[in-house]
């Protein structure tokens, strides 16, 4: 079937009833996108991988035994419910139909928003959510559950975790919604027959994984030449400058072109390069916008400001090494994984250091599974909550009491702090924000359905790196993380809100180490810290740490990280007798034997089990030793038996011996 005819076909029609039509319009919206149909209806169906009506078992809590049914599934790709609204002024029409947003034009087949239409698709999501955990044991969790308004439109929800409690806007805000009329595009049609056929090969993940691994091989080229001549930390911000420039770019902080070209006509001058970069840094840190004319570019430019571009120096470079920022900065930036930051740390790092800051680099997918369970599991049980009690509030024609509802999580997420106190180049803070920000995309997309004008406030008011703490003894890799939350936040800015974030775009929030351009010890502080005092000792020279003390942690609703694993037998050879014997009399309720890793436990077991703490869960990345028997536990913690008294143990996932926990207070 060609796709006018089909849209003819559907976009004409009143609608009726949802049973009457669903099957006969997927089985021709497959052939529009090119794919096979489902299975024919058969004995067999209620066990077809690809079938209309597969049969899913109720939970044994069910009061009712007989099976539920999927309308439309394939298995490892989709859930797809339908269900059918009515053209506005139709009969049986919901009622209060109308367009979603204000600016949006009415078009043919395009039935939106008030009250009903959004209530509608909310539930056909919430039932695909449940078929997923009533799929038999040997289907997975599919990446991708659709809510289907039968010759309307479509939305899109996505999760490659493989958990299945995970689904968000896919791609993102903006996109997740596609009407029948986006069919004519043939990107659109090749979208669906991806999540048909490949739905993994639309893992964000993936394509970042590709572009990061190109870009961060070209800039290790760049590093390595500046290297021979230059300090490895001084070469590491010139790279996160220029980095961000890149992206500045991308996303039209900077006019559209403008760095990619002035870096080509580097390499035809190299002698250029250094003038013009320090220049248009400088103009990125003025605050006086009458001061802010570069040039090169024929515009003023925006103020960034945030320090990145403080004193910026750039250091001179061949046409080879131009040539390869160049090349990088053609890639699209918006989709680039900041733990690109994290591979020039570890270029930049010596061996020896790298041995003695016990640095270590953390898996996005093990990032991503720690996150979920400790700090996004509460926030999407919040977000049900409220969104039950607006609904409510809708039921009852008292839409300013279901704004008020939504407006009211939504500053309380605006509010929500994450740390991880030892985050080195931020990942742990990176994905935090990110799935946070896309669980902001749906509260600003439920109060645009509510009618609520985003412009009236809400600007003001964001999921921002503020609420993204972090501690790091590395003064370099702290520099790398507040820049890391910054490229994410404005990543997910694009992806969720229209137009460009308020000026100055980079603001001194002193998320990371309080501030402090230094590095940050999280488990001991001493007076005059970072120095140690030396004394004399029978001829020797003695590091000592006066007043040892453990040092502030800011305070947070969730703690995650991955903090260093060392062995304590290795911690005089690896911190010296003096900051072994300090660290050990600061927590002497701690035994001695314990890996570095339970210094941060501990600490966050204290945080959680103090009266009216605002923590609400901790998990950390750990040693397999902890898990071995609770006796372990209790001893390493004495008398503070924190899994018996304030919540519990959770084992999330073992790869590569690691081990994640979650400790999280009982309600």
């Amino acid at each position: 079937m060609q796709v006018e005819e089909f849209l003819h076909r559907w976009t004409a029609r009143e609608g009726g009833a949802e049973r009457a039509n669903y099957q006969m319009f997927l089985s021709e919206f497959c052939d529009v996108i090119g794919v096979p149909r489902p299975e024919p209806s058969g004995a067999e169906r209620e066990h077809n991988d690809y079938a209309f009506e597969r049969a899913v078992r109720r939970r044994a809590s069910d009061e009712i035994s007989s099976s539920k049914r999927i309308d439309l599934y394939k298995k490892s790709c989709f859930i797809l419910e339908a269900k059918q609204s009515r053209l506005p002024g139709a009969k049986n029409a919901i009622p209060g139909q109308g367009v979603l947003f204000a600016d949006e034009p009415e078009h043919l087949g395009k039935r939106s928003v008030a009250r009903g239409w959004d209530v509608m698709m909310q539930n056909a999501r919430k039932q695909a959510e449940e078929y997923v955990y009533l799929l038999d044991a040997s289907h997975p969790a599919p990446p991708f559950i659709i809510a289907c308004d039968v010759g309307n439109a479509f939305e899109i929800f996505a999760d490659f975790s493989g958990t299945g409690r995970a689904y968000s806007q896919f791609p993102d805000r903006k996109g997740f919604r596609v009407y029948l009329d986006d069919l004519r595009h043939k990107e659109t049609r090749e979208l669906f027959a991806r999540i048909w056929t490949d739905p993994r090969s639309l893992d964000p993940a993936k394509e970042s994984a590709r572009v990061t691994r190109e870009i961060a091989k070209r800039l290790a080229e760049v590093s390595k030449a500046l290297e021979k001549n230059h300090p490895a930390e001084e070469v590491a911000h010139f790279l996160m400058r220029c980095i961000f420039t890149m992206f500045a770019e991308d996303v039209d902080l900077l006019p559209k072109g403008s760095f990619t070209q002035l870096l080509d006509d580097c390499v035809k001058s190299p002698s250029a390069f250094v003038p013009l970069i320090e220049e248009l840094w400088a103009k990125m840190d003025e605050p006086e916008q009458k001061k802010r004319f570069f040039s090169a570019f024929r515009t003023e430019l925006r103020y960034f400001n945030g320090n990145l571009f403080k004193n910026a120096r750039a250091f001179p470079l061949g046409r080879e090494e131009i040539g390869e920022l160049l090349q990088a900065s053609k890639a699209k930036w918006t989709e680039v994984d900041p733990a690109i930051f994290g591979t020039l740390l570890e270029q930049a790092l010596e061996p020896g250091e790298r041995k003695k800051l016990g640095a270590h680099y953390t898996p996005r997918a093990y990032v991503q599974r720690l996150v979920e369970v400790t700090v996004m599991e509460p926030l999407r049980d919040d977000w049900q909550r409220a969104l039950t009690k607006a609904e409510a509030a809708k039921d009852l024609r008292d839409d300013a009491k279901a704004i008020e509802i939504v407006r009211g999580f939504h500053h309380q997420l605006c509010l929500t702090r994450v740390l991880d106190p030892a985050c080195g180049t931020g990942n742990f803070l990176y994905v935090s924000l990110e799935l946070m920000k896309k669980l902001e995309g749906e509260v600003l997309e439920t109060l645009a359905r509510l009618g609520f004008n985003e412009s009236l406030g809400l600007e003001r008011e964001t999921v921002d790196p503020h609420q993204f703490l972090g501690l790091e003894l590395n003064p370099r890799a702290a520099a790398i993380a507040e820049l890391v939350v910054w490229i994410g936040y404005l990543q997910q800015h694009y992806r969720t809100r229209t137009g460009h974030p308020s000026e100055p775009i980079l603001r001194a929030f002193k998320n990371i180490n309080f501030g402090r351009r230094e590095g940050y010890d999280a488990v001991l502080t001493w007076d005059g810290y970072p120095v140690p005092m030396i004394v004399e000792k029978d001829g020797k020279r003695i590091e000592t740490f006066p007043n040892a003390r453990r040092p502030n942690w800011p305070e947070a609703e969730f703690i995650v990280g991955n903090p260093p694993f060392i062995g304590s037998k290795f911690f005089r050879q690896r911190f010296g007798n003096g900051y072994t014997e300090a660290l050990w009399a600061v927590h002497k309720h701690v035994n001695e034997s314990a890996d570095f890793v339970m210094y941060w436990w501990d600490r966050a077991a204290d945080l959680l089990t103090r009266k009216k703490t605002p923590l609400r869960r901790f998990g950390l990345v750990t040693t397999n030793s902890i898990s071995q028997t609770f006796e372990r536990w209790n001893q390493c913690y004495k008398n503070r038996s924190v899994v018996g008294q304030r919540g519990y143990c959770f084992t999330g996932c073992e790869a590569s011996r690691l081990r994640f926990y979650r400790i999280t207070k009982r309600s």
